[in-house]
């Protein structure tokens, strides 16, 4: 004779089994898909500096102590004087969001830049003294002064500015929310008398490299 209190105990932990295997699956892709979601956001938020080109108009810059400079499209700018040290790229956001440039560093070391360079360290950067935004597609500038003689780097980078000799820079930038940070190194050298900027390298602070 069947036993139907067992069947019946049976029968309902089988449909609590399929119940829960059913959820899980719908948790997985649910989560799933709010992962691709929020990647479609950020990526549809990511900023990218790159210099401008060279038939993009010109940007005029005023540093702090009154001294201008009419930057033209895809130039980059290099001045050094006994107590100052002025610089600044014009750029273009190639990337899909505001880019808020947060700070900076220069380096008179140039050694060619590969893929297993560490980004630089943060802790290094100096901070800019003005809000500078860019918004996608769009061109603007980055520009940075030193005006401190103590500095430790001033007299070197003084010397290599006067010398016309390649220099790099590293510039950190974020989305208007102030996540996604990048670092983006730019070559600047001499062609004539014009000062040319060059990308060597972009590294992703936040979030998956896109190189693996």
């Amino acid at each position: 004779m069947a036993d139907w209190v067992t069947i019946s105990s049976l029968a309902t932990a089988g449909g609590t089994l399929v119940l829960a295997v059913a959820t899980f699956q719908s948790v997985r892709s649910a989560d799933r898909s709010a992962k691709v979601s929020e990647r479609a956001f950020l990526a549809a938020n990511l900023p990218l500096l790159v210099p401008s080109q060279l038939t993009d108009p010109v940007e005029k810059v005023r540093f702090q102590d009154n001294h201008w400079v009419k930057l033209k499209g895809g130039h980059a700018y290099a001045e050094a004087t006994d107590h100052t040290i002025y610089f600044a790229i014009a750029l273009r956001n190639a990337g899909q969001g505001l880019a808020l440039l947060d700070r900076w560093r220069v380096d008179t070391n140039t050694t060619p830049t590969d893929f297993s360079t560490p980004p630089p360290d943060p802790g290094i950067f100096r901070r800019l003294t003005r809000d500078l935004y860019i918004t996608a597609g769009f061109t603007g500038f980055w520009q940075g002064t030193m005006r401190d003689p103590t500095d430790p780097q001033f007299d070197e980078v003084r010397a290599a500015v006067k010398e016309h000799r390649l220099l790099m820079i590293d510039i950190e930038y974020a989305d208007q929310e102030g996540g996604q940070r990048t670092t983006s190194r730019f070559a600047i050298a001499t062609f004539g008398d014009d000062w040319l900027p060059s990308i060597a390298r972009h590294w992703r602070l936040d979030g998956r490299d896109p190189r693996g």
